[in-house]
């Protein structure tokens, strides 16, 4: 039986909740799978105050004490993760991104990589496309498969049959995929995903001093070693690849040009 939890960023019981629960009730035709769901408007998480402690000394040193470490817990034992938020200022809603803001320290040291994630939103009208992209962006950086993107367009009025029916094709369709992609193995990371893990690496392996524990995370994780081609072993493109080395070299000759000039300017400053 598989897992998923539901990370709902709707402060109200209204059209992303009504899809989720879609999903689930596909997901369910599909096969055994039990859904959780968190919700955020009920979640005590607040608000990132941006002191870098959970960058300079660990998120276990975060002076916040609310349920992001349950979050994270939650996340960890699902199989499957559905980020849902709707569309609030072209962006995602205030809880949602309270949510993303909490967990940051997950971009410096990723975690998720036994884990498909599927994004969902819904919009009145517009905002679809950003909102998606920025909750791939998240999904992927914090390590998550992303297995389908869900966008709806539901204004507060009755619509035409015929958008009706494409939205409930359009929920048939993820359902299926996510369903599937709880069942079968990772698969290879596209280019994106490569630069991305070059270009951290490059980036961590110069800040050892300024991100001691970034640095340790990543050396812990063997992902230092330059014969370490992605986070996790799985094939990968040999041109990725690379492309991947050549963005590695430039990020990491950038980094080490900045730490120059800022070692200069302290040095004149004193």
């Amino acid at each position: 039986m598989k897992r998923v939890l539901v990370i709902m960023g709707s402060p109200r019981m209204g059209n992303t909740m009504r899809a989720a629960q879609g999903i689930e009730e596909r997901m369910q035709g599909l096969g055994e799978v039990v859904f959780e769901y968190c919700m955020l408007r009920d979640a005590d998480l607040a608000r990132c105050r941006g002191c870098f402690v959970c960058f300079q000394k660990g998120e276990e040193h975060c002076p916040l004490r609310d349920d992001a470490p349950d979050i994270e817990r939650r996340m960890h034992e699902a199989d499957g993760v559905i980020f849902a938020t709707p569309v609030y200022g072209m962006n995602v809603s205030g809880l949602f991104k309270t949510f993303v803001d909490r967990f940051s320290y997950i971009f410096h040291r990723p975690r998720f990589f036994d884990k498909k994630a599927l994004l969902l939103t819904t919009t009145g009208a517009l905002g679809e496309k950003e909102v998606l992209d920025y909750l791939d962006l998240v999904a992927r950086i914090w390590g998550f498969e992303v297995a389908g993107r869900v966008g709806l367009i539901t204004p507060p009025y009755d619509l035409p049959e015929e958008k009706v029916r494409r939205n409930a094709e359009t929920l048939d369709a993820a359902a299926r995929a996510f369903h599937d992609s709880l069942y079968r193995p990772r698969r290879s990371p596209g280019w994106k995903d490569i630069l991305v893990f070059h270009g951290m690496r490059a980036t961590f392996r110069e800040l050892a001093a300024l991100a001691p524990v970034d640095y340790e995370y990543w050396e812990q994780k063997g992902w230092l070693d330059r014969k370490t081609r992605y986070f996790v072993e799985v094939p990968v493109n040999p041109l990725y690849h690379a492309l991947g080395s050549l963005i590695e070299w430039y990020v990491g000759r950038q980094v080490r040009k900045e730490m120059a000039g800022l070692r200069r300017k302290s040095d004149q400053s004193t």
